[in-house]
């Protein structure tokens, strides 16, 4: 099929200097020209997708990092030890939020790319945006997977293991696909409110539980033992890649980021919410994490919320349970919205509310529920599931392709600069390679 016409919305280079572009971007000066490229374009009569404020961007942004992936943080502390693992999530915060920023901006100045695989197709052709687009939708039904992880340890732990974990699997998928049918990010914003308030309150209520405990629940009870806390820990190659890998996936939003800006009313507010956000989630992740680890030591369960005993660990996961249930359906969601813009862009249904528009859009959330949930089935250990997110698909899509775009974008205006050119043409090259690294040493 078919998935673009260079008359309708063309995936092509724009002309003019990318410094120029952004800088009008920046000043809000209006550009027609940058306008009518827009995925989602404002139209009499037509569905408007373009309705995200900064401010809510903020809220839809703290709901996209704190997702299932906070929950394995403590463990890879465990594997890391103190400093290390304080430093790698501190380190990886920094260096996702700032690819994020590469991303943004290369998406700003190509607005009629929805997602990174349309910026991937812009510099690479179609075999590029093809290669990139398995990547993509691969990596957001493995996190859609780890959601359904989550609803099934959740359930189980509710129920007393009351039922199969499949089919509890199976109900979370229901969930999931209920909720990621909702159209656009916007309506999504109250409901990822209530998720980010859910996560906050069962990981404090699992903080307070472990605090109060003379020894963590997965220790021996009686007799002494040994805590297993660490400032250094001395981990191998293959536990310390997959903490790291761990840990780096928790914050590379960078890549769900993309989709959620091109439904901004100004996609050129951006900063305003993506920077604090980077900000706030270190912070979580930091405060969360140390106390875990200083309290239960290498006893730590995987997810987290199960760390502070049977009753902790149910309280825990029945306020978290909407926030997994959501967590999966971000990611849900957006896989189906990408298949849902290449095959629709340029239909008239696209933003129509017609029978065809409709069922295009749910068959598609529930075709990539379904696909989580055998990826959920197929590798049903949480951590590794994560590690294995991170490194195969957000290693490239949050290192290695930014640095691309930066020299795509960047790089010539660079080498005219001087020396101060050459070290950023540097720093963007050890990005690249350690998303190389990443990915060959987390396979």
């Amino acid at each position: 099929m078919d998935y673009s016409t260079a008359e309708k919305s063309p995936i092509t280079p724009m002309v003019g200097e990318p410094h120029d572009m952004e800088a009008d971007l920046k000043d809000g000066s209006s550009n027609n020209d940058l306008e009518t490229q827009e995925v989602f374009r404002k139209e009499e009569g037509k569905v408007d997708f373009r309705t995200i404020t900064w401010q809510r961007l903020i809220i839809l942004l703290l709901k996209v990092q704190v997702s299932t992936g906070v929950l394995g943080i403590p463990g890879a502390m465990g594997s890391l030890g103190a400093v290390p693992g304080a430093l790698v999530i501190v380190g990886w915060q920094a260096l996702n939020t700032y690819t994020a920023c590469i991303l943004i901006d290369f998406r700003n100045r190509h607005p009629q790319c929805h997602t990174l695989v349309d910026m991937c197709g812009l510099m690479w052709g179609r075999i590029g945006r093809e290669f990139v687009g398995f990547i993509f939708v691969v990596a957001f039904v493995l996190c859609s997977g780890s959601g359904l992880l989550g609803i099934s340890v959740a359930l189980n732990a509710l129920s007393e293991h009351g039922a199969c974990s499949v089919w509890f699997s199976f109900v979370g998928m229901v969930m999931i696909i209920m909720y990621s049918s909702i159209r656009t990010w916007d309506r999504m914003t109250w409901p990822m409110t209530a998720g980010f308030i859910c996560v906050m309150a069962g990981v404090l209520s699992v903080v307070i539980g472990v605090s109060l405990r003379d020894r963590p629940a997965a220790a021996p009870q009686t007799g002494p033992f040994e805590l297993g806390f660490h400032v250094v820990a001395h981990a191998d190659f293959a536990a310390g890649i997959t903490a790291c890998a761990t840990i780096f996936v928790a914050s590379a939003g960078g890549p769900v980021y993309v989709p959620i800006i091109a439904e901004m009313k100004r996609p050129q507010d951006y900063r305003k919410a993506v920077i604090p956000v980077g900000f706030i989630v270190a912070s979580i992740y930091l405060a969360f994490s140390m106390v875990i680890y200083y309290y239960c030591g290498v006893w730590i369960a995987t997810p987290s919320l199960g760390s502070a005993g049977v009753l902790v660990k149910k309280v825990a996961y029945g306020i978290a349970l909407p926030s997994l249930i959501i967590s999966g359906g971000i990611f849900n969601h957006s896989a189906a919205k990408y298949a849902f813009v290449r095959l629709m862009r340029n239909s008239p249904h696209f933003q129509s509310n017609t029978w065809q528009h409709w069922s295009t859009w749910v068959g598609l959330n529930i075709i990539f529920g379904f696909l989580a949930f055998v990826f959920a089935e197929a590798i049903p250990v949480f951590n590794y599931l994560l590690a294995l997110t991170g490194s195969f698909a957000f290693a490239p899509m949050s290192l290695i392709f930014p640095a691309f775009m930066w020299m795509y974008d960047d790089g010539r205006p660079a080498l005219a600069r001087g020396w101060t050119g050459k070290l950023a043409w540097a720093f963007h090259i050890l990005i690249l390679l350690i998303g190389a690294f990443l990915v060959v040493g987390g396979m």
